[in-house]
């Protein structure tokens, strides 16, 4: 293990440490990361200066807002059609004669904030479209907080060839929590990493009770609140299989040392097993701001930044084994995560497709995993012995996109006939 390739996120290797406010571009800024990390930031206006944000577009008052609390240089949204509202909710946030910030617009917005003058990079975005800004970030030398998995998991070759020791942060709570628990120890010392998983809305049901769920049921998750597509990842654990990958690639831990629990209460957000026999856990009450906290001010840590625990009060913390017949993504995950290549940017874009078509009521619950695992075998075994590229891993999303819309206009044709 000691002769094996240096790990992306390494607690021991501080990347560009300086001192003073750090310089921040926050992708992703109206979503659950972006607004608990503006939270933070403007609670630490001593520590942090936001220079620039980025959203799709859909929410162009609260972005103007963020732009005037932080009084950012530059704002982007992905949309172009929605720079005129934008401007004109600019312009009722700031003053008279005020000067409003530069806005940026369409599709390579982002990537081109990511790639700017910064310290550090939050990519808060959601879904795969996070990898080019990803990939900007890494190559223009800043820190990169991650907290857009989908850009590691489909690109993660990409993404190796670029970061340095030290450059990636991980902001999941799951991987946060490794990345705190290996400060312990050498790499040598690892026997597992033991990824927790709240066990989502529908933890115990076998699968034949899974068949008539409802989208309202599959949004009600019991412990975190979250945007629509990661919810239903998180109740199908579709998210803890694309964690299994991340874990692997962050860590570079082999699949088969890379476990899977079920903690209800969410207090344990992963463990590192030792070989000694020690497992360090690290534990706080559900609150995203502890592991935004640790990729924006690693290796300080953020006085208050989320909720500690109250030990005068007794609680209770229970660990089941997961069921892999009734949720069976995570054992797709290992196996597209094992093929490499562009399997996993498959994997990706089918789940993402499947979610859509759930939540507008085209596909049943347990089509998702049923078709997503159908486009999967499809695919194949990726070919070997070449360099992974972008084209590849866009061409391979394409067509999983097209095919499991196939596959679910199908299902939903059968299921009416």
């Amino acid at each position: 293990m000691s002769d094996s390739p240096a790990p992306l996120a390494d607690p021991h290797v501080v990347f560009d440490a300086t001192e003073g406010p750090r310089d921040l571009v926050i992708l992703g800024s109206t979503g659950s990361i972006g607004t608990q990390a503006i939270d933070l930031v403007l609670r630490n206006p001593d520590r942090f200066r936001v220079t620039a944000l980025s959203a799709a577009g859909g929410r162009v008052a609260l972005l103007a807002e963020q732009a005037r609390q932080l009084r950012v240089r530059t704002v982007a949204v992905a949309a172009p059609d929605a720079v005129p509202a934008l401007r004109e909710a600019l312009r009722e946030q700031y003053g008279a004669g005020e000067p409003l910030p530069e806005i940026l617009a369409g599709p390579e917005a982002a990537t081109q904030l990511a790639a700017g003058d910064c310290h550090t990079v939050l990519n808060g975005i959601t879904g795969s479209i996070g990898l080019a800004p990803t990939l900007a970030a890494l190559e223009a030398g800043r820190t990169l907080a991650l907290a857009n998995k989908e850009s590691l998991i489909v690109g993660g070759p990409l993404v190796k060839a670029l970061a340095e020791p030290g450059q990636i942060i991980p902001v999941d709570s799951e991987h946060a929590a490794l990345f705190q628990a290996l400060a312990a120890g050498t790499r040598a010392d690892v026997r597992k990493l033991v990824v927790t998983a709240s066990g989502g809305p529908f933890r115990g049901r076998t699968r034949s009770e899974l068949v008539s769920v409802t989208r309202e049921e599959a949004l009600a998750h019991p412990t975190w609140a979250m945007g629509p597509v990661i919810t239903i990842n998180s109740a199908t654990l579709v998210n803890k299989g694309l964690e299994v990958i991340e874990a692997h690639l962050l860590y570079d831990i082999p699949f088969e040392r890379i476990e899977v629990v079920v903690h209800p209460q969410s207090y344990v957000h992963s463990m590192v097993e030792f070989t000694d026999g020690s497992t360090l856990a690290q534990a706080t009450p559900p609150d995203m701001r502890g592991p935004i906290a640790i990729g924006l001010g690693w290796p300080q840590r953020i006085p208050d930044a989320a909720p500690a625990f109250d030990w005068s009060k007794a609680s209770s913390w229970e660990f089941f084994p997961l069921d892999n017949e009734a949720f069976p993504s995570v054992g797709l995950a290992r196996h597209v995560g094992t093929l490499g290549a562009t399997a996993p940017a498959v994997f990706n874009a089918a789940n993402e497709e499947c979610v859509d078509a759930f939540l507008a009521g085209r596909l049943p619950f347990n089509g998702i995993m049923d078709t997503v695992t159908a486009v999967v075998a499809e695919h194949g075994t990726p070919a070997t012995g070449t360099s992974l590229t972008v084209a590849d891993v866009l061409e391979a999303e394409t067509w999983a996109r097209a095919r499991a819309r196939e596959l679910s206009a199908k299902a939903t044709a059968e299921a009416r006939a």
